[in-house]
Parts: C-alpha cells; sequence; structure tokens
C-alpha cells in the first residue's frame, strides 16, 4: 500500500473530511480528526498543554502534511512528500517530512517560516481502535514534536458516520 493510499484509507475510513475543508486548503483530500493531542514541542520548547484537539492532514499534489494548533495560537506543520514511504509493520506506514512549518499568531497577524527539516510521521490504518499520529523532525532552529490520538470521532463540522 502506498503512503497515499493509506492516507486515502485513513480518511475513508474515519470519515473526516469535508468538501468545504478540501476546498479551503486547496487539497486534494483533506482530513480534520478529533481526538487528543499528548504532545506538542515547537523549536524545544514544550506546548504540549494548549495543544487543541483537533490535527489537520491533507495532501495537495505531491505533499503531504500533518498540521498541529495550540490554543495560546501557535501552530506547527509537518509536511513531506508523499511519495516516498517506508513500512513500520503491516498497518504502519512512515512518511519523510523535509519541512516544518512553525506559526504564531500576533496582534499583526500570522507569522510563518518554514524550515528545512529531517524528520518523519508515522500513523497507522484505523482498524476499529485508536490511532496515533506520531511525528518528529531536527530543523535549524531545534527539535519539532507532536503525538496526536484518536479514537474515529467525527470532528465538528465533519460528516457524520
Amino acid at each position: 500500500m502506498t503512503i497515499r493510499a493509506a492516507l486515502l484509507a485513513l480518511s475513508a475510513t474515519l470519515a473526516l473530511a469535508g468538501p468545504a475543508l478540501a476546498q479551503a486548503t486547496n487539497a486534494q483530500a483533506a482530513n480534520k480528526l478529533e481526538g487528543t493531542c499528548e504532545r506538542l514541542v515547537i523549536a524545544g520548547q514544550d506546548h504540549s498543554a494548549k495543544c487543541r484537539g483537533t490535527l489537520v492532514n491533507t495532501v495537495t499534489r505531491n505533499r503531504t502534511s500533518f498540521d498541529f494548533s495550540s490554543d495560546d495560537g501557535r501552530s506547527l506543520s509537518f509536511s513531506g512528500n508523499g511519495n516516498p514511504q517506508e513500512r513500520t509493520e503491516e498497518s504502519d506506514a512512515l512518511q519523510p517530512i523535509n519541512l516544518v512549518i512553525p506559526g504564531e499568531t500576533t496582534g499583526e497577524g500570522v507569522a510563518q517560516g518554514p524550515l528545512v527539516a529531517v524528520g518523519a510521521c508515522r500513523f497507522g490504518v484505523p482498524s476499529g481502535g485508536k490511532t496515533t499520529i506520531t511525528c518528529e523532525a531536527n530543523a535549524a532552529k531545534g527539535r519539532y514534536e507532536a503525538v496526536f490520538v484518536t479514537d474515529a470521532k467525527t470532528a465538528p463540522g465533519g460528516p457524520s458516520n
């Protein structure tokens, strides 16, 4: 199974992508997942306590991203080319990451700065239970990490099962 197929299986199984979200992000596929953000580290600073219980996964052309956000206006996107992949187990996929995009909302707007990074996101195709998405990367400004657990609940604004 290719990484794109695994991502599409993830979205189909969770049934969380809405047409409005895909159009808003200009993505071929967009998933808004509801769950628990267990860890959020941006440039070595722990923001886990304020991490939101939603995660957005998008697939646009040949790029895949996992986007995390916090209640204090911070965001973090892990982005990689969707074609190269590895399998870590029969049901797990490993998405290589080559960019992290930290962001911060200020009084002057949103400041984002893409950084070249080396890392990966691991996720399993849901099969009747919880799915964990774990992203880790190193960049010039430090270490970036996020762990998100979803139990396949529809996010607010998403379609019902």
